[in-house]
């Protein structure tokens, strides 16, 4: 080897851990993106496509009747926490709380928009298939134990922490009027979205199942 190249392997050696260095103190400031959590159980995009193709196509149903209280939430699940305070510890990255459970500090990225948050508050807890939306797609029939169970489902990816202002612009509407601002997000979402409906037994609208395709053929 030259005297050349083992200056060169020498001088990129020396600055690996000036690398390291600068990209922890680029997470420090929150320059870099923290890793974010993922939900649990998101399909691949093969048996995201067969469990679409199994779901019931029907047009939605009414929202008479229709009421957020007949989906309690959120629950007890351990202690003093809840079920939004369990996604927040689970989504999020060196989170603290207190005695009651609460977020005091830590980072949250919202995939939905790329956002980075320190403050919980300006944090919420997604129901990827909205409560009302599924009131329409056969939840008005459930008992109300079975809608408090989808509405805490922390098993599956039905619960995600996203920026709040993103969340509420999302509302109660399906792929097909609503889709995450980041394109680079739409494969995921609609795998989520599509296991949430067949896991729970769920049917979707012809347009809906049309922009659920469109966005698994960008996985």
């Amino acid at each position: 080897m030259s005297m050349v190249n083992k200056a060169a392997r020498f001088s990129r050696f020396l600055r690996l851990p000036a690398l390291s260095l600068l990209l922890a103190g680029l997470l420090a400031v929150g320059l870099v993106t923290p890793a974010q959590a993922t939900p649990p159980n998101i399909p691949s995009t093969t048996t995201a496509l067969s469990e679409l193709a199994a779901l019931r196509v029907a047009s939605e149903g009414s929202m008479t009747g229709y009421s957020r209280d007949k989906f309690p939430h959120w629950i007890t699940i351990s202690g003093a926490c809840n079920t939004r305070e369990t996604v927040l510890k689970r989504d999020g990255s060196n989170v603290v709380t207190d005695s009651a459970c609460a977020a005091t500090s830590g980072r949250w990225y919202s995939p939905y928009d790329g956002a980075t948050w320190s403050l919980a508050s300006d944090v919420d807890i997604d129901h990827v298939v909205p409560l009302a939306e599924a009131w329409r797609s056969g939840a008005s029939s459930w008992t109300t134990a079975r809608r408090q169970s989808f509405a805490n489902d922390l098993g599956n990816p039905q619960l995600i922490a996203v920026t709040d202002n993103v969340n509420q612009a999302k509302g109660d509407q399906d792929p097909a009027l609503w889709k995450p601002p980041l394109t680079t997000y739409w494969c995921t979402y609609a795998k989520m979205w599509v296991r949430s409906k067949h896991n729970w037994g769920l049917t979707v609208n012809s347009a809906e199942k049309s922009a659920l395709q469109s966005m698994l053929g960008r996985c």
